[in-house]
């Protein structure tokens, strides 16, 4: 396909993935108020002999912390549809052998992706509780509503996120862009990477919390690097026995 070819295939992918998410978004502004109870039950639970309450500054606060629920839920919710589109636009670059696995790497990445999410969900209680700690026995905690729930939905977007990335670096090495060697060289900047995420996205002193994080996202890693080992190993042998019987007629 030429590149306005690609391009348009692009929008057109992109506008399904948006019409998705919009209408999902839709449905999760009526489940808006009931995810900000689950979401602010963590805070007021962590208070422990003090007051923590989430703050509205202004009078249109509240509306939009529940737009921005409403648009987070529909992400997750039409998850399955974006990822499509995105598995669909990258198709056309796999042999007609290779194009098999995608229904593969959809059906990993949904469920990597609503497990990260749900990960996410787990450990904002643990950091809740360590941030509120710090706060003098007796004292009140006033949190802003958008600051919290910013941090809150971007930490479970991005770690639902880093699940699904080594189901794309298999995608980018059968699609021939990144070699398993290539990838597996590359193991202790992704620990590195990944200690550094989980570093961030956990309080440094709630260990237990990022070790929980991390040890999956490595093992996801090393699980991409293998089979995209196994996949190399595959082609070349096939790309062999082709070369060879070519040099036979």
């Amino acid at each position: 396909m030429p590149l306005v070819a690609h391009l348009l295939e692009l929008r057109r992918r992109a506008m399904f993935a948006a019409i998705a998410i919009i209408a999902a978004g839709i449905a999760g502004f009526f489940l808006s108020a009931t995810v900000l109870q689950a979401l602010s039950a963590p805070l007021v639970t962590s208070a422990d002999h003090r007051l923590a309450t989430i703050n509205f500054p202004s009078v249109t606060s509240a509306f939009d912390v529940r737009i921005e629920i409403a648009l987070v839920v529909g992400l997750v919710i039409a998850s399955p549809i974006w990822l499509y589109q995105i598995f669909a636009f990258l198709t056309p670059a796999f042999t007609r052998q290779e194009k098999k696995y995608v229904f593969g790497f959809f059906f990993s990445a949904v469920p990597l992706f609503l497990i990260g999410c749900g990960a996410g969900f787990v450990i904002i209680p643990h950091i809740v509780a360590l941030m509120v700690g710090f706060a003098v026995p007796g004292s009140s905690s006033l949190v802003d509503a958008k600051d919290y729930l910013d941090f809150a939905l971007r930490l479970m977007l991005a770690i639902g996120i880093a699940f699904v990335l080594p189901v794309f670096l298999v995608l980018l090495n059968f699609a021939g862009v990144l070699a398993g060697a290539t990838i597996l060289k590359s193991w202790r900047i992704a620990i590195l990477a990944i200690t550094i995420f989980t570093g961030i996205a956990t309080p440094a002193a709630d260990v237990i919390s990022m070790l929980l994080l991390a040890a999956p996202m490595v093992v996801l890693f090393f699980a991409a690097a293998g089979i995209a080992l196994v996949h190399d190993r595959r082609k070349a042998r096939r790309d062999a026995a082709i070369l060879e019987g070519a040099g036979s007629l």
